[in-house]
């Protein structure tokens, strides 16, 4: 049984949702108006504004750009080329020797 507290509530919240989320459509409606509707250059303008990229004025900002994610790629390789090379010569046990082996301990 619902009560009159918990319906008012669940209607409060319903309704505030609803006001978010039509706010929320409004504002990447109206930004993506003002960009032409190309929908990467919203994406690149809110990564930007958020500092999540900056942008790129010089040479110099572009190597130290390009050498971060060498290092992450060099971390990456040197974690995945072992686990590779254990995985590679591993020693595989074939059906047929697995049949033998079973029949002769019966």
């Amino acid at each position: 049984m619902k009560t009159q507290g918990s319906t008012i509530f669940s209607i409060f919240l319903i309704t505030t949702g609803s006001l978010f989320g039509i706010w929320a459509a409004a504002a990447l409606i109206g930004g993506l108006y003002r960009v032409n509707w190309e929908v990467t250059e919203l994406a690149r303008q809110y990564l930007v504004a958020s500092g999540m990229i900056k942008p790129i004025h010089t040479v110099v900002d572009f190597y130290t750009h390009i050498k971060g994610i060498e290092y992450i790629l060099c971390l990456i390789c040197f974690v995945a080329f072992p686990l590779f090379f254990k995985y590679v010569n591993e020693r595989k046990v074939s059906i047929t020797s697995r049949k033998k082996t079973s029949q002769k301990n019966r």
